[in-house]
């Protein structure tokens, strides 16, 4: 049985081509889920390191479990008041997140002054209770929308057998929390270490990828035809004059930025090239940045699809594994288990 099940998992591969193939489905809908998640991620602490600091942390609880084969539910994960760390080393978070380390370590002092980190020795403790807003509901609801819209996209490609509803989505992935959010923290955590290289700082990525996500949405209600990569981009091309595009005011309401902070950003990517503005003070994307986010954009595709294809796998196995275990209960049972 076990056999069987493997020779029928996803392959990365064929996932990979059905984005190419389904773009101006899945590109508008992820890029809208991750401007959702980065809004998240700067409310708490008006800052997005703090919170990738916080976030790099309970990902090594996760590490941990995971090394020891432990599976928490959500409910378990979030029944208890503290996450406990084992260590904490400044120039391992610096690294890893791309902080100088005295960022890093003032961050950190910060954090512990509000109450959400403690230290216990070498021990790290991060206290849920003064830290409620890490509870990633909304985070969840997102990821599991993004799953059943894809298995539609999988189902019609022929590459599953039936399509998974966000309520299964949202169920399996509060059983298997601490396993799928390691899984969630390694895909995002470097998209934004990679864009935050390519911008500089991460507020100025948030700013730019408003302004992408409004313009994918736009083009997206233009047209319910199913577009490739290649039949997208190329109406990408041609629709830019005709976008309304954001102001700065819109851009701060979204992103919780301060229109201070955003029309310093959005002045630096008119000058870098990355944006333009109209005769409105509406910005959109300059048809020259395109071609020089299209590899980072390649890049963040090939990692969404790594964790698309583990957690899904993880799914189907599970759901013939339960198939395999009904069919072999005697008639009497699986009346009972339908009940």
């Amino acid at each position: 049985m076990v056999d069987q099940i493997l020779l029928n998992q996803l392959r990365k591969e064929k996932l990979i081509m059905a984005f190419e193939k389904n773009y101006n489905v899945v590109s508008p809908l992820w890029a809208n889920h991750q401007i959702e998640w980065m809004n998240g991620v700067y409310a708490p602490f008006k800052d997005h390191d703090k919170y990738l600091i916080v976030l790099y942390l309970i990902k090594k609880t996760f590490d941990f479990y995971s090394k020891n084969f432990v599976r928490e539910t959500f409910t378990e994960f979030y029944q208890k008041d503290f996450i406990q760390v084992e260590s904490l080393n400044m120039i391992e978070i610096s690294q890893a997140l791309n902080i100088p380390k005295e960022s890093a370590r003032r961050k950190i002092i910060e954090l512990e002054k509000i109450g959400v980190i403690k230290k216990s020795g070498k021990k790290i403790i991060i206290d849920k209770k003064a830290f409620p807003f890490i509870r990633p509901e909304k985070s969840i609801v997102r990821v599991s929308r993004f799953f059943s819209t894809l298995s539609a996209v999988m189902l019609e490609e022929k590459i599953i057998q039936s399509e998974f509803t966000s309520d299964v989505i949202t169920t399996f992935i509060a059983k298997n929390f601490s396993y799928i959010w390691k899984l969630y923290y390694e895909l995002q955590i470097p998209i934004i270490l990679i864009w935050k290289k390519f911008f500089k700082d991460i507020e100025s990525f948030h700013v730019w990828g408003i302004c992408v996500v409004n313009e994918k949405l736009n083009i997206k209600r233009s047209s319910d035809l199913k577009m490739n990569k290649s039949a997208y981009l190329k109406k990408y091309y041609n629709t830019f004059s005709q976008l309304e595009g954001m102001n700065a005011m819109s851009i701060s309401d979204i992103s919780g930025i301060p229109i201070a902070t955003v029309t310093r950003k959005l002045n630096i990517l008119l000058e870098k090239k990355y944006l333009k503005i109209n005769y409105k003070k509406h910005y959109t994307l300059a048809n020259d940045s395109i071609k020089e986010v299209f590899e980072i954009q390649r890049l963040n595709f090939n990692n969404l699809a790594d964790f698309t294809t583990q957690v899904f796998n993880l799914m189907l196995v599970e759901e013939r594994t339960s198939k395999k275990i009904h069919e072999r209960l005697p008639l009497g049972a699986q009346k009972y288990l339908n009940l």
